[in-house]
């Protein structure tokens, strides 16, 4: 792979206006065809197998005239203080307003707020609108209607607020986002210090996302696709977007300080970091596909259509990006913005706070393991009283009209009246349908959690029977689960006595089923996925210990973001802190949620941070000098990409509604324990006390494991092989010596001076295999504008090494196959090319080769 990612750089780089202008026809076409696209999102929730789906397909079928999966909403009425809704003035009000709802488009059927709507003290009373449509297909004449009729009731002195599905709501700020972003440039400035290195991977985020997102809208007219799929789409993909331009960036800007031409430079950064991108996007992919596992609709849409999001970013990076690296130059090492820190760290002059950290955890691995894995623990033990419930208008902003009309509706009936039950008696085997109906409800009257219950009502053939049951309880209190529970436990004495079942549905049955769902499929999850993601990794570092230790953590930092969860959003610890004004459960679908996104950006820390690692270790460095040089390539990088995540979570916390809050939050501090506390604390701790044994593999699993290279060594021995191979002699050159910097050169010792394709590794015709391997690639230093001009290198502070002074090499650097062609010609493959005229050694005229000196 690191070879074909290798061509593909160079071929990307050469190539730049051909591929750039591929790419902007890729988005102008998804563009076009996004304009022209009909297909809208649902937002309903399939639950095949569950009781409370079958309840939902009979009565599609046995009442059809009520709309079983339709929309719904509630218009709720308040009069003004001392005042009745029973008044001759307001009564008239309300049967105006009754009446234009009963005109309004798409609607099957509107109660009477004055027979079965009126509170008992007169203040409070609702109408149900019944929609013929699904709450995806509520048109905006529809909801016209919703806003003149609030309009008209607070201009005649009522408070009347909107409630239910069939409620449009309010467009959601962008200024997450924009936080997001503005964030990650000033990260991006701050890492590279040049604003050309930062606005690239910005730009190529941009440019992925804007196509996934738009191929998105265009699927919509082919496969049902839940509303929140493309917001997830936005979200992931703008993440790790960023995060892998600014790895390959990050690399590239690294080859060139090491003396290679930019074309070469972006090749092998392709080949060591894109084959790390490669199989992070990999990682993401298969935890984000892992939620069709689950087999709730609305899930897998998400999982798949933010996984497409992610393969859109690993194929961005890996073409467009080379290219747009290519127009960029040399431009992109430019630190004209970087501080004199920056700077001296830039030109090996000290140790960067990555690198100090390092150290300090690497001399004291057992104490810092201690620490952070306790600390962990104890931000965990709240999970253990994690309750799971999907949104409802409670969790609507306060003072929205969905939060206005769920507490006037508490207020005036109660608070299970916000939670109705609908209880539905199959009696299509009883020989009396009727008295079965009767029993069902003699049953659940004798209940203690059952406020009320409505008569009876039957289809046509007079064999299946609907009861509205009303709780006392609120719609996610434990005490409401109860009450489910027992009513479908009483469907074996009905079916014993009458042969009819009882069945429970209604949105408040519909939570309780979708929260025991994901809650039974968080452990299988799990398990497809950490076991996919293992494999995975067991293949990127050859080894056992790295990838068990790597989901371990992730699952540590997971529970202890659960617990942070609780502790927030249903114990109510710092409330205030956050703006929280009430608590209550976790939203059912954010822990699935939350590993599927955390455990892909995780494995994105891990495979950047490790096999950098992984790179020094095999090129001869011992396991702690190892890490040390890990962090001291990647610390930074992912130190950026990091608080850019941060950044763009915690950016959520800013919005009113409470579920935009705990999803917020728990993104964030997910990131936050992960990358600061397992990857950069946890992870090199426990690399220091394993040593070289993090890196051992069984030889039987080595021989069956193919190797799929992530740090390029394959790539090195390739090209450190092409370079032996075509390295020119005196006679062959036809030169006896070289002249360059004032200095003279033979050409052995050309031959003989260091190769900076060598990388430390030995291709054919290297030296016997009982040289030493180097631990550390340097190819001639190119002297950058403000560095010295004698470059040092150490690893230690105050160890400083001067390379080899190496003569030019005359000629551009080829390529593999521009090698084979020119020494098949017979010519010296870093002989000038007569066709080039900036070639050294040439003139400004072309001169044929004859005229070579």
């Amino acid at each position: 792979m690191a070879t074909f990612l290798y061509r593909l750089g160079r071929l990307a780089f050469r190539r730049r206006r051909l591929f750039a202008m591929l790419w902007i026809v890729v988005l102008a076409a998804v563009g076009i065809g996004a304009m022209n696209a009909s297909g809208s999102t649902s937002e309903g929730l399939s639950l095949p197998g569950t009781q409370s789906q079958q309840a939902i397909d009979l009565l599609q079928k046995e009442f059809p005239q009520a709309s079983a999966d339709g929309a719904t909403a509630r218009i709720v009425f308040e009069a003004p203080a001392g005042q009745k809704l029973t008044s001759a003035a307001n009564k008239t009000e309300i049967q105006s307003l009754v009446a234009k709802l009963t005109k309004s488009p798409q609607v099957s059927s509107v109660s009477d707020p004055f027979t079965d709507g009126l509170s008992r003290s007169g203040t409070i009373a609702y109408t149900q609108v019944s929609y013929k449509v699904a709450q995806a297909d509520v048109g905006s004449a529809a909801h016209d209607v919703q806003a003149e009729v609030v309009a008209q009731g607070e201009k005649a002195g009522l408070t009347v607020s909107l409630g239910g599905n069939a409620v449009k709501d309010t467009a959601s700020s962008q200024l997450a986002e924009l936080i997001g972003l503005a964030v990650a440039a000033v990260a991006l400035v701050i890492t590279f210090g040049s604003l050309i290195a930062a606005g690239l991977p910005l730009l190529t985020a941009i440019v992925g996302v804007g196509i996934a997102i738009l191929s998105l809208t265009v699927a919509t007219q082919f496969f049902d696709m839940a509303s929140q799929a493309t917001t997830l789409a936005l979200m992931l993909g703008l993440a790790v977007a960023i995060d892998y331009a600014l790895f390959i960036v990050s690399r590239y800007r690294n080859e060139i300080r090491d003396g290679h031409e930019p074309e070469d430079a972006i090749g092998r950064a392709l080949g060591t970091a894109g084959s790390a991108v490669v199989f992070a996007g990999l990682t993401v992919i298969v935890a984000l596909s892992g939620l069709s596992v689950i087999g709730i609709h609305s899930l897998t849409s998400m999982g798949l259509a933010s996984a497409f999001a992610v393969a859109v970013a690993v194929v961005i990076a890996l073409t467009l990006l080379p290219a747009l690296l290519g127009f960029a130059g040399e431009r992109i090492t430019s630190n004209r913005l970087s501080t004199r820190r920056m700077k001296d760290l830039e030109r090996g002059e000290g140790d960067a706070g990555g690198v100090r950290w390092a150290k300090f955890v690497t001399r004291n691995p057992v104490k810092v393991l201690a620490v952070s894995v306790v600390g962990l623990g104890l931000l965990a033990l709240p999970a253990t009283s994690l309750r799971l419930a999907l949104p409802d208008d409670s969790m609507k902003p306060p003072g929205s009209t969905q939060r206005i009309a769920y507490d006037t509706l508490s207020k005036g009936f109660g608070p299970g009246f916000n939670g109705p039950l609908t209880v539905v008696v199959d009696a299509r085997g009883s020989d009396d349908p009727k008295a079965a109906a009767k029993k069902a409800t003699t049953l659940l009257g004798e209940l203690d959690d059952v406020a009320g219950m409505s008569d009876a009502s039957f289809n046509k053939a007079g064999d299946v029977a609907l009861i509205g049951a009303m709780p006392k309880s609120a719609p996610t209190s434990q005490a409401t689960k109860d009450l489910v529970g027992s009513i479908r436990g009483q469907s074996a004495a009905l079916h014993e006595d009458t042969g009819a079942t009882l069945m429970v549905t209604g949105f408040t049955a519909v939570n309780i089923d979708v929260s025991a769902k994901l809650s039974q499929a968080l452990i299988p999850y799990l398990a497809i996925v950490v076991g996919m993601a293992l494999l995975l990794l067991l293949l990127v570092f050859r080894s056992i210990l790295v990838p068990l230790k790597a989901a371990l953590g992730f699952l540590l930092s997971v529970v202890a973001t659960l617990g942070l969860l609780v502790a927030v959003f249903q114990w109510g610890w710092l409330k205030d802190l956050f703006g929280i004004d009430q608590t209550g459960p976790i939203v059912s679908m954010l822990p699935i949620l939350l590993i599927g996104v955390v455990f892909g950006l995780a494995m994105d820390y891990e495979v950047f941070l490790v096999t950098r690692m992984r790179e020094e270790y095999v090129h001869g460095a011992d396991a702690t000098k190892a890490i040390v040089q890990g962090f001291r390539h990647s610390a930074r990088v992912v130190t950026a990409a990091a608080i850019i995540m941060i950044s763009v979570f915690s950016g959520f916390l800013l919005d009113d509604a409470a579920l935009i809050k705990s999803i917020g939050l728990g993104l964030a501090s997910a990131v936050l324990f992960d990358a600061f506390v397992v990857r950069m604390t946890i992870v090199p701790a426990v690399m220091a006390l394993l040593g070289r044994h993090a890196w051992a593999l069984p030889g039987w699993l080595d021989r069956v494991m193919p190797n799929v290279d992530v740090e390029g060594e394959s790539l090195r021995h390739a090209l450190a092989a092409e370079q032996a191979s075509t390295a020119p002699e005196p006679v062959l050159a036809g030169v006896a010596a070289t002249t360059h910097g004032g200095m003279e050169h033979s050409g052995m010792e050309h031959s003989s001076a260091p190769s900076s394709l060598d990388s430390g590794s030995r291709g054919p015709g290297a030296a016997s295999s009982g040289s030493p391997v180097p631990r550390h690639h340097r190819g001639r230093a190119r002297r950058l504008p403000g560095s010295p001009n004698r470059q040092t290198y150490g690893e230690t502070p105050g160890e400083t090494r001067t390379p080899p002074r190496q003569p030019r090499t005359q000629g551009k650097i080829r390529g593999l196959s521009q090698l084979k062609q020119r020494f098949t010609r017979g010519s010296d493959a870093t002989s000038p090319d007569p066709t080039d005229d900036h070639a050294p050694g040439t003139r400004r005229r072309r001169r044929k080769p004859t005229e070579n000196n």
